[in-house]
Parts: structure tokens; C-alpha cells; sequence
């Protein structure tokens, strides 16, 4: 029994240095080069989902990321307004390519120890490359919106299509940097982590780029108040952006399926306010759409 404590006690020590180890290399921005822009869309196509407004278009196009419990209600939901407004509507899961959606593995996405958001900013760069190429969408013009992990993976984007360097994990940018950058249209970011691992601030973004980040006041997830300080700093480096922090509401508010363990909660009445502040802030971008 005693040799089993031992061993037992020894493979948990290897793993939390692992883990360790993992945080780490996150943190110091290092991934290894493992996948061309064409392996990871064949790995990434399988899974995403795209909702399309009626007539054949070309629609301009919105590209949806989850947070880093997986594709969930609140995709579905951002999706049919988006293509409420005339927008088709892609889902991109980066979780079901990776099995992040077995067996709760998405944990590990949450504790920083899978999928880095600089990482998975390079799923964001391949599917807006592949929307240049989608029969009835124009790639040309794409809105983001990302909720906390996406959000955060939205903001990576933004500053690394500012270097040479492609996301970590991708061999090659998938197209001309400034051919997606040219691409992209408005960016929503809910309520998405600003700390001290997010470096979306190291880096000029986009000048054309118009963004809108709402916030939640009693956010038990994220700080919100490092958030509030980097959207001013993003605004002082000349970004686009709007940042609006609803009182007394916490991280989540848009979404129902959750963790039975989770301490969030769904808000109907947050996430209609944040409905109407979002098609509003969309209304600069397209023709008015027929109503919901």
C-alpha cells in the first residue's frame, strides 16, 4: 500500500509539473510550429457550424467564438442575430477538433494548460481565409464576436496580425496578413480575460477595426477593471474601441447551458441590453435588416 502512495504521489508530482511547465511555455508565447494552414483547416471544417440568411447572397459574414467551456447556447443565440441582420453566421468550434469537448477536457482550456489564446487565434486566421472562398459569403467583410476565452482569442488576432510571425501552432499565416486584416469588419468581445497573459495590447491593432467590448460589473471569472484599464490603453494607442460595463452583472450572463458545478447564471434581461447595444453598434456596418 505504502509503494502505491508513493507511486501514486510520484505521477501527481509529474503531472503538476507538467502542467507547470505547460503554464509556463503559455506564458512565455512559446508553441511549437505543428500544423500548416491546410491541416488545420481539415481539422477545424468538420466541426464549425454556418447559419445563413435566406437568398443565395453574397452575405457579409461573422465569425463566433466560445469561451473555453466549449460551443454552447449562447453561440447559437449571437449566431441568429447576426444573421438576423443579414449576416451569415459561422460557429467555430475549436473544441470538438482537439476532443476538448470529452469527459469535461475543456477544463484544461480554462486553466491555461491546452489552447493558449494566441494559439487558437490561428483557427480565427484559417476560417477567415476559408470565408474568402465560400460560394454565397463575402469574405471581405467579416464581424467577430468572441464571450471570454473567444473573446480574448478575437483580441491575439488583432495585435498578431500586426507581426510576421503566424499564431503559434500554424506553420504559415494562411493568406496575406493584410488581406485578413483588410477582412475583418466590427468586433464584439464579451466580457473577455485582460490580464496579465493577454497581449493584445503589445501591439498596434488594425487602424480600420471598430470594437465593442461589454463587460459585466460583478464578474467572479475575469477582472473587469484590467479590462477597462487595457481598453483605455488600446484607445491611447490609437484602437477603435468602445467598452461598456453593465452594473451588478456576472461573467456569462448570455449563456444557459453551463456546469452543474458552475456559479453562473443566465441573465435575460443582460443579455437582451446587451442584444440591443450590439445591433445598434452593428448598425454603422450594414444595411438595416428586417427585425427579429
Amino acid at each position: 500500500m505504502r509503494k502505491r502512495l508513493i507511486l501514486a504521489a510520484a505521477l501527481l508530482g509529474l503531472v503538476a509539473l507538467a502542467l507547470g511547465l505547460n503554464t509556463a511555455r503559455n506564458y512565455a508565447g512559446w508553441q511549437p510550429a505543428t500544423e500548416t494552414p491546410a491541416e488545420r483547416l481539415a481539422r477545424l471544417e468538420p466541426h464549425w457550424r454556418i447559419l445563413r440568411p435566406a437568398g443565395p447572397g453574397p452575405h457579409p459574414a461573422a465569425v463566433l467564438l466560445s469561451g473555453c467551456d466549449g460551443v454552447h447556447d449562447n453561440m447559437d443565440y449571437w449566431a441568429r442575430q447576426f444573421v438576423a441582420m443579414g449576416r451569415a453566421a459561422l460557429i467555430l468550434d475549436s473544441h470538438a477538433p482537439r476532443l476538448l469537448d470529452k469527459a469535461q477536457a475543456w477544463r484544461a482550456l480554462c486553466a491555461g494548460q491546452v489552447l493558449p489564446e494566441a494559439e487558437r487565434a490561428g483557427d480565427l486566421a484559417v476560417a477567415l481565409a476559408a470565408l474568402r472562398e465560400m460560394p454565397g459569403i463575402d469574405g471581405s467583410d467579416v464581424a467577430l464576436l468572441g464571450a471570454s476565452h473567444g473573446g480574448w482569442t478575437a483580441m491575439e488576432l488583432l495585435r498578431a496580425l500586426g507581426q510576421d510571425a503566424p499564431p503559434p501552432g500554424l506553420t504559415a499565416w494562411p493568406a496575406p496578413r493584410g488581406t485578413l486584416a483588410a477582412q475583418l469588419g466590427p468586433v464584439v468581445l464579451l466580457y473577455p480575460y485582460c490580464g496579465l497573459l493577454n497581449g493584445s495590447a503589445k501591439g498596434p491593432w488594425p487602424g480600420h477595426v471598430q470594437g465593442l467590448m461589454l463587460l459585466a460589473e460583478q464578474d467572479s471569472i475575469i477582472d473587469s477593471a484590467d479590462c477597462q484599464s487595457m481598453g483605455a490603453d488600446l484607445v491611447a494607442r490609437g484602437a477603435h474601441l468602445t467598452v461598456t460595463t453593465y452594473p451588478g452583472i456576472n461573467h456569462g450572463f448570455d449563456q444557459r447551458e453551463r456546469s452543474s458545478l458552475s456559479p453562473l447564471e443566465f441573465d435575460a434581461e443582460a443579455r437582451a441590453r446587451a442584444t440591443r447595444d450590439i445591433r445598434a453598434f452593428m448598425q454603422g456596418f450594414a444595411a438595416p435588416a428586417p427585425g427579429i
